[in-house]
């Protein structure tokens, strides 16, 4: 396979009914790739991109294993950003990437929420407005990938999530765990990965004045106002009043903001800032064009990119469709949702004995470590006692390797990974350290 060689490519375009609604696909001669819509419920069509490993290593102690992205926002495409930025094949540049994911195991990209991407709807009304129904939607793709992509048949399939993808994960997890345990759904979940994700609004909220405090980027008179707004948060969000608890989050950070000398609430060891971002009250923080500065560093290339040479290779994207690297009918639909945790769907994915792991940057502040070591302190989960009272290993993934890139811990099925040196984004700060994090996650046979 010669990934994005237009001239190579064969097209085949398969029109079938699914779910009362109808799916469309296409992909290369040699079914290393294949992309199409999935229409999950009335007039919301979800795009998808499979691609497949050129490593893969038949192995039957280690079956090879296949990575679902979900990118964050909610809103935020993960062709344009977990693809070009982070983890794909090719840069934005379209020059091979040294240190794709790829090399570990197969690749799907979704644009997901339904209307992110190349994702669209009918009508607005079509849009999901809460969590749980971009969950539904993702597990309803997933029945028609089973029988769309052969290779999900013998391949554990890991979601992995980023940001508030990773909460989208947990929760869709949880449903495709209750299908494979109903039998409506065939395939192997391998896993749930958790990356800087919005699990818990309310302890990220609380960590972000004694994170700041501790590198000296908020003084005590900060501090103490930061930890009253944080505590109101809490408040509001245990009294159900979600939309009232995201105003006064984005007032939390709109006052870091202005006494911290604009800190990047993605990575607090980065100049570049999201003040213009956080200023207006109806900011939708995590979709701040900080939230990745590779694509942030060229997103009219990446626009470019899309919207030129992959609408070209994929044939199937409607005529008078513009790709967009963000949409905020997306974010607006679910803005009840954006503050509700999900804990306890990662509980409940513990229960059920699934595979799920929690990474985080050092440097990361809108979703912290300090939050994140919180939120996992509340688990239910019958084998945290356990789990906490472990100590990390360091670990040595790249050269020189008398250096510490990260720490782990794992009791059982939960597994818990310090990255040091990275930010939101791992797999762009720390690219080497992320490609063998991952590899270690799913036990891919290239290790």
């Amino acid at each position: 396979m010669a990934f994005g060689g237009i001239t190579a490519v064969f097209w085949l375009l398969v029109l079938t009914q699914v779910h009362g609604g109808a799916s469309l696909s296409s992909g290369t001669a040699d079914g290393m790739e294949r992309w199409g819509y999935v229409e999950v419920r009335p007039k919301a069509h979800i795009f998808w991109w499979y691609i497949q490993s050129l490593q893969r290593v038949p192995s039957p102690m280690k079956p090879w294993p296949t990575i679902l992205w979900l990118q964050g926002g909610p809103g935020q495409s993960g062709i344009g950003l977990g693809n070009f930025a982070e983890i794909g094949p090719l840069d934005v540049d379209l020059n091979p990437r040294n240190l794709t994911w790829l090399q570990k195991a197969d690749l799907i990209f979704v644009e997901n929420p339904v209307g992110v991407g190349f994702s669209y709807v009918d009508d607005l009304s079509a849009l999901a407005k809460t969590d749980l129904q971009a969950a539904k939607d993702l597990t309803e793709l997933l029945k028609e990938l089973a029988k769309e992509i052969p290779t999900l048949q013998s391949s554990p399939l890991f979601l992995v999530g980023e940001s508030y993808g990773g909460k989208l994960a947990a929760k869709a997890g949880v449903l495709v765990a209750r299908a494979i345990r109903a039998g409506t759904l065939e395939l192997t979940l391998g896993g749930v990965v958790l990356g800087d994700s919005w699990i818990s609004p309310d302890d990220y909220a609380l960590s972000y004045p004694w994170l700041l405090e501790g590198v000296s980027r908020l003084d005590d008179n900060a501090v103490g106002k930061g930890i009253m707004m944080a505590v109101k948060v809490k408040q509001q969000m245990a009294a159900g009043q979600f939309v009232a608890a995201y105003t006064t989050w984005v007032n939390l950070l709109d006052m870091i903001d202005s006494r911290s000398g604009s800190v990047n609430m993605e990575n607090f060891m980065l100049d570049t800032t999201v003040s213009s971002v956080l200023s207006d009250s109806a900011a939708r923080p995590l979709l701040s064009p900080g939230n990745c500065q590779a694509a942030n560093n060229g997103s009219n290339k990446v626009s470019d990119t899309v919207n030129g040479f992959l609408k070209q290779k994929f044939k199937i994207i409607p005529k008078d469709f513009i790709w967009q690297q963000v949409s905020l009918q997306v974010f607006d639909a679910l803005a009840n949702d954006f503050m509700k945790p999900a804990i306890n769907e990662v509980d409940e994915l513990l229960s059920y004995g699934v595979n799920v792991t929690v990474y985080n940057g050092q440097y990361d502040v809108i979703c912290s470590t300090l939050g994140a070591e919180a939120w996992v302190k509340r688990l239910k989960w019958d084998g945290l006692h356990n789990f906490l009272s472990l100590p990390r290993k360091p670990l040595h993934y790249c050269h020189p390797y008398y250096l510490t890139n990260g720490f782990v811990r794992s009791y059982k099925n939960l597994h818990f990974y310090w990255i040091l040196g990275a930010g939101h984004t791992v797999p762009v700060d720390r690219p080497c350290t992320a490609l063998y994090m991952i590899s270690s996650i799913v036990q891919s046979p290239a290790n």
